[in-house]
């Protein structure tokens, strides 16, 4: 059993990475009912929750289905991140994530993120100071450093572990490489083998095949897979990784038919959670994936990202259907 605070999870546990404009409501629960043993909402800024920013509160959001879910929030000043605790701690999530990781430019700037990778003293007091200001348990994502020359990824881990963090989730590239190159998982093996280490070491990073996810537990020895890009328009990553896990053998794809429904489901319920304009907008990334490597399906991709009304897209779905419904996947 691995366990996050109080909360038990199964050997090996699948985790849903939080995406900007991806891990959303909707997404989550699509991912949850394939397997995900954990969802993470999409970062929220500290400084956008103590301002009231409509944005950041909506991210707040959270089903019952969902859990155990994880808020994680973002920021570099001390004093918003404690009061972003006070109000996160408002939604009643299952454990607070800090964000010590993202790369992008406009979070890095303000020493947030991958960012604070320059600062690893102010990284631990952060941390130190939100373990103390709650009762819920608070989790690191965070990257192996802010680049080659500055990785002490153990030292940091242990320092994190040691001021009350009760997971620390790992991508396995440093800030300077964003998401280029391959992840490396051998430093963060080294944070698990740390004697030291008690706490649950989770990798990130390329995680994109069933056989990657077993040779993160089984050759690197991670306590847990947290998975990201692999699942954007296919959530059924995670069923297909825990079927791997007990057979050795692949799952059949998703045929043509509940890639449909579950894309249908997934506009419906974006837009019942953010509206017909933004849902439709921000389900469209989804679509390359979850119909991806139909032949001739340019045309239909197309109606799909580029139509504003959800009537045009659900009939872009009718027609897929009508016309790819025998479509074999395997």
């Amino acid at each position: 059993m691995v366990k996050i605070g109080d909360i038990q999870l199964p050997d090996f546990p699948l985790l849903l990475a939080p995406m900007e404009d991806v891990s959303d409501p909707p997404f989550r629960t699509l991912c949850k009912e394939n397997g995900a043993d954990v969802v993470f909402t999409e970062f929220i800024s500290s400084e956008g929750l103590i301002r009231d920013a409509a944005k950041s509160t909506m991210k707040l959001d959270i089903y019952e289905t969902e859990r155990p879910v994880g808020i994680q929030i973002f920021g570099a000043n001390m004093e918003s991140m404690l009061q972003s605790v006070e109000i996160v701690e408002r939604t009643k999530p299952d454990m607070i994530d800090i964000n010590f990781g993202c790369p992008v430019k406009k979070v890095v700037s303000k020493g947030a993120g991958a960012g604070i990778l320059k600062d690893i003293d102010l990284m631990v007091q952060l941390s130190a100071a939100m373990v103390k200001h709650t009762n819920l348990p608070i989790t690191v994502k965070t990257r192996l450093g802010w680049d080659h020359d500055s990785i002490k990824i153990v030292e940091v881990a242990e320092r994190l572990q040691d001021v009350g963090i009760k997971a620390i989730s790992i991508h396995g590239r440093t800030r300077a490489q964003m998401y280029k190159g391959d992840a490396d998982w051998k430093p963060i093996a080294e944070v698990k083998n740390n004697p030291r280490m008690h706490i649950p070491v989770f990798g990130n990073g390329d995680v994109n095949t069933p056989e990657r996810a077993v040779e993160m537990r089984d050759e690197y020895g991670l306590d847990g897979a947290m998975i990201g890009r692999a699942s954007i328009g296919y959530p059924w990553f995670f069923r297909e990784v825990k079927h791997f896990f007990k057979t050795g053998e692949h799952l059949d794809p998703p045929t043509m038919q509940e890639r449909v429904e579950v894309a249908r489901r997934h506009l419906e319920m974006a837009i019942a959670w953010k509206g017909e304009k933004l849902g439709v907008f921000e389900t469209r990334r989804h679509y390359t994936n979850y119909f991806k490597g139909i032949p001739n399906f340019k045309e239909h991709r197309m109606k799909m990202v580029t139509s504003d009304d959800s009537a045009s897209v659900f009939a872009a779905f009718e027609e897929v259907l009508q016309e790819f419904g025998d479509y074999s996947f395997a």
